[in-house]
């Protein structure tokens, strides 16, 4: 085994996790105790850089470890895909280098193509001759596998080089069948980036903010007393209070953001840390973009944004462009100096109109266009300027020629707005990468792709007008390009003006002539002069852009400003003075050594929040040994100081007094606008749907049938009715745009509910949006209904890991104007979690409610999602006991009000998982049976105060033993039980001492009663431990004699026809 602690690298440059990977069997994958020796609790603080580093190998090893077996179990509904060829890679150095070049395509008698697979760099996945039903198909005899690495992918040919665990004999692999499938396990990119990271050399000086986090002595303010944001505004006062102004940020906002400036703008210390605690709806990403705004627009630093995922890097920029076009006089002239890189599909660039503009991928395609010598920008400004001087002298020379050129149709359409004109060059530019995809395109340039056809002879009119359209447009599209994707730093402002005021002139003269011929030669004489003017300064002024190597190295050593994902910074070469770290209590602390190791860098700042979810992990172990931890969290936990976002905007004062209240000990204050009255939204009648509500199902089920994350078919049922309400009493009444978020802990209610809902309201999600998520998928968040369902019900009041306080947060957290949580208050409020506080501070506040208070929510409920009845429903498998019930209690409960209903469902779930009353709880119409044998098997439970549930304990003869059983006799009033107990006693008088001692023993587990079996032994005893004390001479008074007849059919009427009952 490898020695973690080490940095040396292996065949191909890949660090030694994958080659520990390569070895793995699919034993050792499966084996959670495989490192559980090696690995070791994450301290608080280090000794040192090496010290620190090598505290997360081990866990980092493990971690690799639990994703690859999630893998491998999930592996018969992963994405898969055949191999079409496969040859060597010129990489190709046997023994160690197995890089081999293959070339895939779908599987064509695959049922699901929905999961085709495309593998990406970075994919972990098994070639096998067969396509994997499950894991155990990888380990039988006839079936072989091998595991490769995507080390390097070809969008365009679809072709991958791979890294493989073993050499591949194809003929051997393949065998008789002549086929190699793919299937994908896990993608590895972040791991061997942390891996690389914690390898460094612990002399390097790019460790410097890693030495300084390494501990925290939360006595020293670490803080440069000379760097201070009243510094700040003193030396750059007007320019910075006019931004913050306008931005409408308050005052703990104000002070996040001028504190960081003052952070990079110090030159006493050489390492910087600082804190932004964000609450949920405090302004985070709005904070975040200000400061950014700030630092790129008066130039303070070079600096790094980045977060754990591209949700959450997607959601900062898009605030930032938005701030920055609303913001900037000259168009988008600046925005050069932003770029945003990363994977386009993951980070759905196509979904987000206004990114396009800073997309690196984008950015390279159309710079290369404007640049290129036939016909980019510096082509028209040659072709233009002499058009515009003398345009008689080129229609004479068209004369001479006698024919005219094909003029692109669509280019001749007008473009008035710029971000439109932008995006269709964009999506060419899609178009023709598709194109080159599907090899449609052959190698000539774009002049010669244009078709000429030959038309009539061009009137002077018609020839001005058409060329002038074809070289304005182009001007426009390059000038447009150039002036935003441009860096600041080679591109001037005085000739970025020029630029903005000739796109001005051409589209305003493009505009006055487009459906005017006759008047073109007049209008465009009119704007000839100021045009030609600016092209001649343009064509002498504008800087040729100093691009030695590639623009896409061009493009990110010139930004001052970038974002990526923190596993992402990995690829920023350049020197960067401050990294902001967004979501940063979501980071693993290991994963943010990637972006802390970068070059130059002095400064960081990390915004978060450690109150809500921390970042996921796959194993076991690491639970609790601190690998999940964020950095944040722990410097937080150490006593560094935090700023704090002290005002939410999102939630109704309502939903957030609880989660103010309960975690973070009430210091976040209302906004105004959740305080508005126009903050109170009446989606539905009643109280119960209210700003906040708790909704209590007291007959709610938890089911653990299906895997092993639970499901609660009642509360769907509920969830599923008030969606249904909202639908046809809100948005089919007033047609106006709602939000609703669907929350559940567990993912076998998130299932349920999608397959309730997800196809239900398609046809309106424009405007009826229904969203469902786990909570760890909520986290960022926000809709303006929020409907929480927890599922746990149960006597016990056990919620598993629902009592984490920080995905309770987040769930608590989302909504805007109405959270309705859904669960059983009895279990809840039994837990001894936040929960319990929770369902108390509801009843405190008047918020709790019980579902049988809308008639609507509850009928579904009795019916049930899973289509039981009332009564099939109580003999589900988890259940104790078994039960029948009589034809009487079939009538009675028939008869009886919805609560009545609900009340006895309720306690019939209680009896049967074994709850009992105490001898001192037993109710006083027990002494109204004068029938000493029905006084001494029948039991009475209240339902409420007017009605009574009876029932016994029969014995059932089974296969092989006699085992109690639950006979329900009626639910009836107090007037009515000496009629039942008259009734029952009859069939009681057939009973032996025997049965009648079965009947009432009972056997005790904890605090519940469970059913006793006895073997079919004739001449077995049933046990003397615990015996009824008094029973001989209970059944000395009755004077029972031995009566082994058969019992009244009347009286036995339809017990479950599969249960023998014991007759003696």
């Amino acid at each position: 085994m490898m020695n973690p602690s080490t940095g040396k690298k292996e065949g191909g440059g890949y660090p030694d996790l994958l080659k520990l990977v390569f070895s793995w069997s699919i034993k050792d994958v499966h084996n959670d105790k495989l490192y559980s020796g090696k690995v070791k609790q994450i301290p608080d603080t280090f000794s040192s850089t090496a010290n620190y580093c090598n505290s997360f190998k081990w866990p980092l090893i493990e971690e690799t470890r639990a994703e690859y077996y999630s893998g491998l179990e999930s592996i018969s509904h992963a994405p898969a895909c055949e191999i079409s060829g496969i040859w060597y890679s010129d990489n190709y150095k046997p023994p160690k280098d197995l890089y081999y070049d293959i070339l895939t395509k779908k599987i064509s008698d695959f049922d699901n193509q929905d999961v085709h697979y495309e593998p990406e760099s970075g994919d972990l996945f098994a070639i096998t001759n067969r396509r994997p039903r499950n894991v155990g198909d990888l380990l039988k005899p006839d079936n072989s596998f091998h595991f490769a690495f995507v080390t390097r992918s070809n969008e365009v040919e679809k072709t991958f080089e791979i890294l493989s665990s073993e050499k591949i004999d194809r003929k051997s692999l393949t065998k008789s069948n002549g086929r190699l499938y793919v299937t994908y396990l896990m993608n590895i990119t972040t791991n061997l980036r942390i891996w690389k990271a914690l390898n460094t050399d612990p002399q390097s000086k790019r460790l410097g903010l890693i030495q300084k986090v390494l501990q925290h002595n939360s006595s020293v303010d670490d803080n440069c007393p000379l760097c201070n944001p009243e510094r700040i505004l003193n030396d750059k006062g007007s320019k910075i209070s006019n931004f913050i102004n306008s931005f409408g940020l308050n005052k703990s906002q104000i002070g996040a953001v001028l504190s960081s400036i003052s952070l990079a703008e110090c030159s006493h210390q050489d390492y910087n840390v600082k804190l932004i605690w964000g609450p949920p709806g405090t302004g985070k990403t709005k904070t975040v973009a200000s400061l950014l705004y700030l630092l790129v627009k008066l130039k303070f630093c070079t600096t790094l944004t980045c977060a754990p995922t591209n949700i959450a890097v997607i959601q900062v920029a898009k605030k930032l462009v938005t701030l920055f076009l609303e913001s900037e006089e000259y168009d988008t002239y600046g925005l050069g100096d932003i770029v945003l890189f990363g994977n386009e599909e993951r980070m759905k660039i196509n979904d987000h109109d206004e990114l396009v503009d800073i997309f690196l991928k984008y950015r390279v395609k159309l710079i290369d266009e404007c640049l290129s010598p036939f016909t980019g920008w510096k082509k028209s400004l040659e072709t233009m300027i002499p058009f515009l001087e003398d345009p008689k002298a080129r229609y004479d020379v068209y004369s001479v020629q006698n024919r005219k050129s094909d003029i692109d149709e669509k280019v001749q359409e007008r473009k008035n707005n710029t971000k439109v004109w932008r995006k269709v060059i964009n999506q060419t530019v899609k178009e023709n990468e598709d194109k080159d995809k599907k090899g449609l395109r052959n190698g000539t340039s774009d002049e010669n792709q244009e078709t000429k056809i030959e038309e009539e002879y061009m009137t002077y009119e018609e020839f001005m007008r058409k060329t002038f359209f074809t070289l304005a447009n182009r001007l426009v599209f390059c000038s447009e390009t150039l002036y935003t994707h441009l860096p600041t730093s080679h591109l001037p402002l005085s000739v970025a003006k020029h630029m903005i005021r000739l796109v001005y002139l051409l589209r305003m003269t493009l505009e006055s002539s487009e459906n005017n011929v006759r008047q073109f030669s007049e209008v465009i004489m009119m704007a000839k002069g100021e045009i030609l003017a600016i092209l001649k300064f343009l064509y002498d002024r504008f800087p040729k852009p100093r691009i030695s190597g590639s623009i896409k190295v061009f493009c990110l050593e010139n930004a001052r400003l970038m974002f990526c994902t923190a596993s992402g910074s990995i690829n920023v070469k350049s020197p960067v003075d401050m990294v902001i770290i967004d979501e940063a209590a979501q980071l693993k602390e290991c994963e943010s050594a990637i972006p802390l190791q970068i070059q130059g860098l002095r400064n960081a700042v990390l915004v978060g929040d450690d109150r809500q979810l921390p970042a996921m992990i796959q194993s076991q172990i690491l639970e609790k040994k601190n690998f999940g931890r964020s950095l944040f969290q722990r410097l937080a936990r150490l006593g560094k100081k935090r700023q704090l976002l002290n005002i939410q905007y999102r939630m109704h004062p309502s939903i957030s007094l609880f989660p103010n209240k309960q975690f973070y000990d009430s210091k976040i204050v209302d906004a105004p606008n959740v305080r508005e009255k126009s903050y109170v939204k009446s989606f539905l009648k009643g109280a119960m749907y209210g700003s906040y509500s708790f909704i209590n199902v007291p007959d709610g089920r938890e089911n653990f049938k299906k895997g092993h994350s639970p499901r609660n078919f009642e509360e769907a049922a509920v969830v599923d009715r008030i969606i249904d309400k909202l639908f046809k009493g809100y948005y089919r009444v007033t047609k106006q745009k709602v939000s609703v978020g669907v929350i559940s802990p567990y993912k076998g209610q998130v299932g349920l509910l999608q397959e309730k809902l997800d196809k239900k309201y398609t046809k309106h999600k424009d405007k009826f949006c229904i969203n469902i998520r786990s909570v760890d998928g909520f986290q960022g968040g926000e809709e303006d209904i929020i409907i929480i369902s927890t599922v746990r019900s149960n006597v016990n009041g056990s919620v598993g890991f629902l009592s984490n306080c920080q995905r309770t947060n987040v769930a608590l957290t989302r909504a805007r104007f109405c959270l309705w949580i859904v669960g059983s208050g009895s279990t809840l409020g039994n837990s001894g979690s936040v929960w319990k506080n929770l369902v108390d501070d509801a009843k405190t506040r008047g918020c709790f409610y019980d579902a049988y208070d809308d008639v609507e929510l509850y009928q579904p409920t009795l019916a049930g999602s899973s289509k039981r009845d009332f009564f099939g429903y109580l003999n589900l498998d988890k259940a104790r006991w078994k039960v029948s019930f009589s034809n009487e209690f079939k009538i009675s409960i028939s008869n009886m009000s919805v609560k009545g209903q609900i009340r006895a469902k309720q306690l019939l779930h209680k009896i049967v998982d074994g709850w009992r009353h105490s001898n001192s709880e037993k109710p006083a119409n027990v002494v109204a049976i004068d029938d000493p044998l029905a006084f001494a098997l029948l039991e009475l439970y209240k339902v409420d105060e007017n009605i009574n549930l009876a029932w016994a304990v029969e014995i059932l003869e089974e296969e092989s033993s006699y085992t109690q059983v639950i006979k329900v006799w009626d639910i009836l009033p107090a007037s009515r039980i000496r009629y039942l107990a008259k009734n029952v006693s009859t069939l009681f008088r057939n009973y032996t001492g025997e049965v009648m001692h079965r009947c009432q023993y009972r056997s005790i587990e904890g605090n519940l009663v469970v059913p006793m079996s006895w073997p079919l032994n004739p001449n077995y005893s049933a046990p003397t431990a615990n015996p009824p004390s008094c029973l001989s001479n209970q059944l000395a008074a009755m004077n029972l004699g031995v009566n082994r007849g058969e019992p009244s059919s009347r009286a036995r009427n339809n017990v479950v026809s599969v249960w023998k009952p014991v007759q003696r």
